[in-house]
C-alpha cells in the first residue's frame, strides 16, 4: 500500500499522513517528478512493509483507525507517546484495554467483499472537491479498505471523458455533469449517477481590479466572463445573476468556458474582465492582486450545490460492495470536511503540488472564510464554502430548468423522474445513517434564489415565468 495511513500505527518513526520527507512510494513518485536525481537518495530510505492483500490491509485500517481514536486523531501526540513509551508496550497495554481481534472481525463479518480495491478517482484542483481530495492524505479511503489514486485532472471536459472512457472509476465532477451526461446533452447519453454532493456555496463573482468602478452589472455590457464548463452551476449562476440584473448573458456579456486553473492568468492578461469560478482561484486572485471578489454565489443562492461525486450506472452495478465502500469514505470525508474545527489541518493536507499546488494561506482563507476581498475590506464568512453530502432531488429539478431555460436539452423533461434516477438521495442517507448522522426525511424542497421562489413541484411555468431565455 502506499498510504500513510496504512502504516504501523505502533511505529513512532511512521507518521499515519502524508507530510513533508513521507517515505511511502507515491511520495517518492513525486519527489522523482520534482526532484530529479534526488530521488536516488530518497529510494534509499526504508519503505514501509507491504500489505499484500486485503485482509491485511483491513487489519491495519481497523488498528490505526482505532489507536488513531484513542490519541484523538493527533498524529504528533501519537508518535511522541510512542516515542516516550514504546510501540510494543503501548500494544500490549492497549490489548489487553481493547479486544483488537474481536472488532477485526465483527468489522470484516458487517462488509461484504469488496470486488474491487484500487481504484481511480479523478478531480479537478479546486477546493470544491476537498472532500474527495482530503480523504487521500488523511486516511479515508483506506480506513474503508480502498487504495485510491486520486487523479489530477485539468478540466471538467476531461475529466467527463476520461470518466465515459473507463479510464477513471469514479470522479469529482459538477452537479449539473452527470444529468447532462445521463440526458446525453454535450456527449453521447450514458446513465450515471451522483450519490453524494461535495460542497454547498463556495464561488464567487471575480472582477479585474480595472473594474472597481462597475460594481452594478448594468455596467458590463461587452464584459467577457470565464465559467469553467457549460453544464456547471457556475455557469447556471452567472447567467441567472445578469439576467436579473436586465443583461441577455448570450446577447450582453460573453462567456467563455476556461479551466480554473487558468483562470488568474486569462484574468491578468486581459482575456478576461471576470469570471463565476471555484475556488481557489477567487482568493488566488485577490493573492496576486489582479482582481477583486464582487459577490460570493451564496448571496445568490445560500446553500446551493455546485461540484459532486459521480460514477456511472454500470460501476455501482458491476462493483457494489465497493461502491458502497467508496461511498461511505466520500460521506465521512464530507462530513469530516464539514466541521469548522478541522478547516486547517485541511488546508495544510491539500495544498501541497500533488493536490491543490497552491498557497496555503490562500486555502486556508477560503476554507475557513477568513479573507480579504481585494477591496481592502477582510471579511468573515464561515460558511463562505461549506460541505454537505446529501443530493436534494429538487437540486437538481432546478439545474434541469436551467438547462432547459438556456437551450442545453429541448423537450418535454419528466423532472423528478430524471433527479431521481441521476441524484442517488437515498444512497447518501443510508449512509449517513451508518456514520450517525440524521439525513433529511424528504428529498425535495423549494428555494428563494436572489428573492425569487422556485417551487419544484411547477417547473415549467418557473421557466416560462422568466423575460429573458431561449426556450
Amino acid at each position: 500500500m502506499t498510504y500513510k495511513s496504512l502504516g504501523d500505527p505502533f511505529n513512532p518513526d511512521q507518521s499515519l499522513l502524508h507530510e513533508k520527507g513521507c517515505s511511502c512510494t507515491q511520495c517518492i513518485s513525486e519527489n522523482s517528478k520534482a526532484c530529479g536525481a534526488q530521488t536516488l537518495a530518497t529510494e534509499s530510505k526504508p519503505d514501509r512493509e507491504r500489505l499484500d492483500t486485503t485482509e491485511d490491509m483491513m487489519d491495519r485500517v481497523i488498528e490505526s483507525t482505532i489507536v488513531r481514536g484513542v490519541f484523538a486523531h493527533n498524529d504528533f501526540s501519537r508518535r511522541s507517546f510512542l516515542g516516550l513509551v514504546g510501540g510494543g508496550l503501548t500494544a500490549s497495554i492497549l490489548g489487553s484495554l481493547i479486544p483488537f481481534d474481536e472488532i477485526k472481525a465483527a468489522v470484516k463479518d458487517s462488509m461484504g467483499k469488496l470486488e474491487k480495491t484500487k481504484l481511480n478517482v479523478g478531480f479537478v484542483p479546486i477546493t470544491c472537491a476537498t472532500p474527495i481530495i482530503m480523504a487521500h492524505p488523511l486516511g479515508f479511503y483506506s480506513k474503508y479498505g480502498l487504495d485510491v489514486d486520486v487523479i489530477k485532472t485539468a478540466g471538467w471536459a476531461v475529466a467527463r471523458d476520461k470518466s465515459l472512457a473507463g479510464e477513471y472509476d469514479a470522479s469529482h465532477m459538477l452537479t449539473p455533469m452527470p444529468l447532462a451526461m445521463s440526458l446525453g446533452a454535450g456527449s453521447a447519453p450514458t446513465p450515471y449517477v451522483m450519490p453524494t454532493v461535495e460542497n454547498i456555496n463556495g464561488q464567487a463573482i471575480v472582477l479585474h481590479v480595472d473594474h472597481k468602478d462597475k460594481r452594478d452589472p448594468k455596467q458590463w455590457k461587452g464584459f467577457k466572463f470565464g465559467v469553467p464548463f457549460e453544464y456547471s452551476m457556475h455557469n447556471f449562476l452567472l447567467r441567472y445573476y445578469v439576467a436579473e440584473h436586465g443583461l441577455d448573458p448570450d446577447k450582453d456579456i460573453q462567456i467563455r468556458v476556461v479551466p480554473p486553473p487558468e483562470m488568474v492568468a486569462n484574468l491578468r492578461a486581459g482575456n478576461l474582465d471576470g469570471y463565476l469560478s471555484p475556488d481557489p482561484f477567487n482568493q488566488r486572485a485577490v493573492w496576486e492582486k489582479i482582481g477583486f471578489i464582487h459577490i460570493l454565489t451564496k448571496e445568490i443562492w445560500e446553500g446551493h450545490p455546485c461540484c459532486a461525486f459521480a460514477c456511472s450506472k454500470e460501476f455501482t452495478n458491476r462493483y457494489p460492495n465497493t461502491y458502497s465502500a467508496l461511498l461511505k469514505a466520500i460521506v465521512d470525508a464530507t462530513h469530516y470536511s464539514a466541521k469548522a474545527e478541522n478547516r486547517i489541518e485541511i488546508s495544510a493536507a491539500i495544498a501541497p503540488k500533488n493536490y491543490l499546488n497552491q498557497p496555503e494561506p490562500v486555502i486556508r482563507q477560503v476554507l475557513t472564510g477568513r479573507y480579504a476581498d481585494g477591496l481592502g475590506g477582510i471579511q468573515d464568512v464561515p460558511d463562505r464554502i461549506d460541505f454537505d453530502p446529501f443530493p436534494w432531488h429538487s437540486m437538481a429539478v432546478w439545474i434541469l430548468t436551467q438547462m432547459k431555460r438556456w437551450g442545453y436539452i429541448k423537450g418535454d423533461l419528466e423532472y423528478n423522474k430524471i433527479a431521481e434516477a441521476v441524484y442517488l438521495a437515498s444512497d447518501a442517507g443510508a449512509k449517513m445513517k451508518e456514520l450517525g448522522y440524521t439525513p433529511p426525511t424528504e428529498t425535495y424542497k423549494n428555494y428563494t434564489i436572489m428573492g425569487k421562489e422556485f417551487d419544484y413541484t411547477k417547473p415549467e411555468q418557473y421557466i416560462n415565468s422568466f423575460a429573458i431565455r431561449r426556450m
